[in-house]
C-alpha cells in the first residue's frame, strides 16, 4: 500500500542543525539549514 503525499511529509523527522544538532523550525519558502542561534553566531 503506498503512502499518501500528505502522510508521508507529515512523518518525516524534523530538520536538524548541523552545527548544534537541535530541531530547527521549518518555514515556508526558506531554505536555512542552520538554525537562529548557530547563525547569528556566524554574524559576529
Amino acid at each position: 500500500m503506498m503512502m499518501s503525499p500528505v502522510e508521508f511529509f507529515k512523518t518525516l523527522p524534523a530538520k536538524q542543525c548541523p552545527e548544534c544538532g537541535q530541531p530547527i523550525e521549518e518555514q515556508a519558502e526558506s531554505y536555512m539549514m542552520e538554525c537562529e542561534h548557530c547563525l547569528s553566531k556566524k554574524e559576529e
